[in-house]
């Protein structure tokens, strides 16, 4: 009884070479596609490529506004900076602010 024996470098090549030609005759054998299958093939990938074409616009114009609401937010913290701080009231002007309530809670008994 004979073991197994591994297929030599000749008989590779061939089975190589017998696979291609098999391949080769069954594309050779497939149908072409005639005028109308192409023509809505075409169409499709027309279709196909406007839609893609529409999210890319799409997605350009919210990544702009989404840069130009970031820039307004910017301008405003930058205003909101430059805007001086108020200036803080003497105890004078804390006291009759206090005296003026006082007198207003008194007069609604």
């Amino acid at each position: 009884m004979n073991g197994y024996q591994a297929p030599s470098f000749q008989d590779r090549a061939a089975a190589s070479m017998q696979a291609k030609q098999k391949a080769l005759a069954a594309m050779k054998a497939a149908p072409r596609a005639d005028a109308a299958t192409l023509a809505e093939r075409a169409e499709r990938s027309a279709r196909r490529e406007a839609i893609a074409k529409a999210k890319a616009e799409s997605a350009r114009h919210a990544r702009d506004e989404k840069k130009r609401l970031a820039e307004e937010q910017r301008s405003a913290a930058r205003a909101e900076q430059a805007r001086p701080a108020p200036v803080a009231k003497t105890e004078a002007e804390l006291k009759a602010a206090r005296d003026a309530r006082y007198a207003a809670r008194k007069n609604r008994k």
